[in-house]
């Protein structure tokens, strides 16, 4: 399996940032770490394992960014500051790292570009998997979300700044009704998937509500509900993840 490792400036951040990257061609995959997580921990978790035949068959690149979530979510600063370095941390994927990304995998793919992005991520990851996918549907054609929240209320509160609101899938979602981007949304492939095992309650709520949102909206998703053993924890995870993949590259 081909693995490079990356150290970038960020000018978006004004600080440098670390990706790896696992595969040499295929569909890309951006991948979130859960909360305070690192660009290492989806493979330190087993989960470049997990999924390494789709890698080295070339039919799947992962993307495994780092997190910021210290400086945003879970900093007792001020939220309008927190969210603010959110904003930022968004124009670093969207504007830096899917573009290099989408040009990396063209190099390793025999001059074949993809037409999209996944996103992907488990628990804070989903979030912010989901998160961008539906706020840039232009860059990103599918997500697969695992085990997540999908608003920022847990992290922010009440507070009413509108960059809280526009990072709150289950916020500002229901609100889309522009036909092209829901266009968009239908053509994508998505998944949103959690556990009913331990630790997972607050992640069934969050699915269930945006299950409802896409229903309304006509968007087709498959949303899946695993039983009573499957846990909020990376073993489900490793399951979870090659099954879905199987049906989607």
């Amino acid at each position: 399996m081909k693995v490079e490792y990356f150290n970038e400036y960020s000018p978006n951040l004004g600080r440098n940032m670390e990706i790896k990257v696992y595969g040499h061609g295929g569909k890309p995959f951006l991948v979130f770490p859960s909360q305070c997580g690192r660009f290492y921990e989806y493979e330190g978790f087993g989960m470049i394992d997990a999924v390494s035949s789709f890698i080295e068959e070339g039919r799947a690149q992962f993307f495994c960014v780092d997190g910021l979530d210290w400086e945003t979510m879970i900093n007792p600063g001020w939220p309008r500051d927190r969210i603010l370095r959110h904003e930022a941390y968004v124009r670093y994927v969207t504007d830096e790292v899917v573009p290099w990304a989408m040009d990396l995998n063209e190099m390793g793919s025999n001059g074949y570009r993809a037409g999209g992005m996944f996103t992907t991520g488990c628990s804070m990851g989903a979030l912010h998997a989901a998160n961008f996918f539906f706020r840039r549907p232009d860059i990103f054609d599918g997500v697969v979300a695992l085990s997540g929240l999908y608003t920022m209320r847990s992290f922010f509160g009440d507070a009413t700044d509108d960059e809280i609101y526009f990072n709150s899938t289950l916020e500002y979602l229901p609100n889309v009704h522009d036909e092209y981007t829901l266009s968009l949304y239908r053509r994508a492939q998505i998944v949103i998937c959690c556990g009913q095992g331990d630790w997972e309650s607050e992640c069934i709520h969050d699915t269930y509500e945006l299950q409802q949102i896409l229903e309304r909206k006509n968007i087709p998703a498959w949303v899946d509900y695993w039983g009573y053993d499957v846990p909020h924890d990376w073993p489900s995870w490793r399951r979870q993840m090659p099954y879905f993949m199987s049906q989607l590259v």
